[in-house]
């Protein structure tokens, strides 16, 4: 098996420098991917970079007024737990609590996660679907990006080199926002997703003011469905208009065939996946829904 050698940076102008001097390396955060590849094969670096002693890297931060700062290496478990998330970000609380196992959870960054780049990463498609922009460090200084110009494909991301993601800032949701992240696997949890989708509703009095939906797993990379969100904007989100936005949706996926479903199955899961993801966050930012217990498993078990 291929060695590395193992180093650690104290500091994100160290962490870049070493980066910048040196190829082959590759960033761990959480190695709950970087080993497993390694083990694989697939990834031989020469040296792996701890960041994990970078101050401020796990810090979780919000303001009604400024939104939501996730620091890089803040743990998909924290997602899952932190009060303020689940208040006022409830489908990245979903997605969290849909991502494999507890001790996965525990060791697991959402920046890990985002770097990946996995079109079935479950902390994608809700993290997009609230507008996340992701601060990035390199040799050229700081610079921001959307989230929805970060991924350019199946493990290919917008970085370059020797440059890492620093944060993640998500905007203050609207009021009467609600959301529901839904994945969908044979196993659960337990599970890589054979599709996930978000989505997104702020109502101003009985019109849809603002709607995201993105589906994952179910293109090359995330994505969202500008379309079917432009359907229901400025419109009451009647049963019709739903389903409507559901069909369009169902037409943009641009799913494969793997080890995990079928192009056939994937496409035909969208509609129902949509249409219950939109008739809920309606119901929430109604205030109408049920309280979503995700420990009851309802954000990832999909009901057809």
């Amino acid at each position: 098996m291929n060695r590395f050698e193992y180093r650690e940076a104290r500091t994100l102008d160290e962490a870049v420098e070493t980066l910048s001097q040196e190829d082959g390396g590759r960033l761990v955060a959480g190695a709950t991917d970087v080993l497993i590849r390694w083990r694989q094969g697939a990834w031989k670096p020469r040296y792996v970079l701890n960041i994990k002693r970078i101050p401020g890297l796990d810090e979780v931060q919000y303001s009604p007024a400024e939104g939501l700062r996730l620091g890089a290496m803040v743990k998909v478990r924290t997602l899952e737990q932190h009060p303020l998330i689940r208040q006022h970000y409830p489908a990245l609380t979903q997605a969290a609590a849909a991502f494999a196992g507890v001790q996965i959870r525990n060791l697991a960054t959402v920046g890990g996660n985002v770097c990946n780049a996995s079109p079935a990463g479950d902390t994608l498609p809700a993290l997009l679907a609230y507008d996340a922009v992701c601060h990035l460090a390199g040799p050229g200084g700081a610079r921001v990006l959307p989230l929805a110009d970060f991924f350019r494909g199946p493990s290919q991301t917008a970085l370059q080199p020797a440059e890492l993601l620093v944060e993640l800032r998500l905007p203050p949701p609207l009021p009467g926002t609600g959301a529901l992240y839904i994945k969908h696997s044979p196993r659960s949890t337990m599970d890589i997703a054979t599709a996930g989708v978000a989505s997104v509703v702020s109502l101003a009095g009985e019109v849809c003011q603002q709607v995201r939906i993105v589906l994952g797993a179910l293109a090359p990379t995330v994505i969202r469905v500008p379309d079917a969100e432009a359907l229901l904007t400025g419109h009451a989100p009647d049963a019709e208009r739903l389903q409507q936005a559901a069909q369009m949706a169902m037409a943009a996926a641009r799913p494969i065939d793997d080890i995990r479903s079928t192009a056939a199955h994937r496409r035909a899961i969208v509609r129902p996946l949509v249409q219950r993801t939109l008739y809920y966050a309606v119901q929430m930012a109604q205030g109408t829904a049920l309280s979503f217990d995700t420990q009851r498993g309802l954000a990832v078990e999909a009901v057809f």
